[in-house]
């Protein structure tokens, strides 16, 4: 395993530039998953380091080498793509070895690399079978095997588990996070869903617009996010962000038909700002009348009640225990001031 080291990394195609003078540090052993909305330049930011796009400005260092012009193949990385990508006429295990195979490996080492990672993907009994024989996770196993033997310094996932449904995503989420553990190897993962990114990563990158906008361990992005973009994206559901306005000692919110008092340090007067409270952050109160209950989600032992103030501003709250509201009717809210998140509302940047 190897650090990965991007050091002011642009690309660009023809005129349009996609990727904007990244800078970044991926330790030896760290899963480190890029994440961001569709376009944000995660996927390229993935294949200039695999080689696969190449690099207009920057450098890209994989342990001590240089390799931003190497050929894909001597960067000693291995990359898991979004389709699985399997031979269809082999077996399991012939494609899982062709690798070392095309490159003249002794077959007694093909043998033992292939049997070791059969046992860490619990393949062992699908070595003879071909990929129309296999489940979807299956398949994506395989392709995760043929990049463990390579014994690479990086593994590189691309959406991996994009092509599976939500139980297959969730048992590979487990697989992966599982072979982590075990391989201990430097690993890259792309991905849109801020869920795989929340319960995979060691570090999280949130890409905008070809930009970083914050870097960073889960809960550390989660609980103290830098501005309201990142704020938003990391969490599900979303963050809550209400219009306000900061007055003397503290911020007046409509929705709210209240003054709250963040303990931050406020902008001046008549300055907008935007109130982030999360889901999990705000209590119903039954007695209350700012919101309407609009629908409710019940997912068992947990409830998410949407509601509409009257300044039409839609608002998540979460429940839990046996008493819980129902469409149509009126409540309002009791937030925890330790919680309150102050962003300013034209730049979005995080008020502290």
């Amino acid at each position: 395993m190897s650090r990965v080291t991007i050091e002011g990394a642009v690309k660009r195609y023809d005129d349009v530039q996609v990727i904007h003078g990244l800078d970044l540090e991926i330790e030896e052993g760290e899963f480190c998953v890029f994440v961001g909305p569709s376009g944000c330049g995660k996927s390229t930011l993935l294949r200039m380091v695999a080689g696969l796009e190449e690099t207009t400005a920057g450098r890209i260092r994989i342990g001590a080498r240089d390799v931003t012009r190497e050929d894909p193949a001597r960067r000693g990385v291995a990359m898991v793509f979004q389709t699985y990508a399997l031979y269809p006429h082999m077996t399991v295990e012939q494609n899982m070895s062709f690798g070392l195979r095309m490159n003249g490996h002794p077959a007694a080492e093909i043998r033992e690399r292939v049997a070791e990672a059969s046992r860490i993907l619990k393949l062992e009994d699908y070595l003879r079978r071909k990929p129309k024989a296999l489940s979807g996770g299956q398949r994506q196993r395989v392709a995760i095997g043929r990049a463990i033997v390579r014994g690479p310094e990086v593994f590189l996932f691309d959406e991996p588990l994009s092509n599976l449904d939500a139980e297959l995503r969730v048992e590979m989420r487990v697989e992966i996070a599982r072979l982590h553990q075990e391989i201990g190897a430097t690993m890259i993962y792309v991905t849109h869903d801020q869920v795989e990114a929340m319960t995979l990563a060691d570090k999280i990158v949130v890409l905008r617009e070809g930009r970083i906008e914050q870097t960073g361990a889960p809960m550390d992005l989660y609980r103290d996010p830098d501005n309201r973009f990142v704020a938003g994206f990391i969490g599900s559901p979303a963050m809550n962000f209400l219009a306000g306005t900061a007055a003397d000692g503290g911020v007046e919110v409509p929705a709210l038909k209240a003054t709250v008092r963040p303990r931050v340090r406020l902008p001046p007067p008549g300055t907008a700002v935007s109130l982030g409270l999360r889901p999990e952050h705000l209590v119903i109160d039954p007695a209350g009348a700012t919101h309407r209950v609009d629908l409710t989600e019940a997912l068992g032992g947990v409830s998410y009640a949407y509601l509409l103030s009257a300044t039409g501003e839609r608002v998540i709250v979460e429940e839990r225990g046996e008493d819980r509201v129902a469409a149509g009717e009126t409540v309002g809210l009791v937030h925890d001031v330790r919680s309150l998140r102050v962003f300013d509302a034209e730049s979005g940047l995080r008020i502290r």
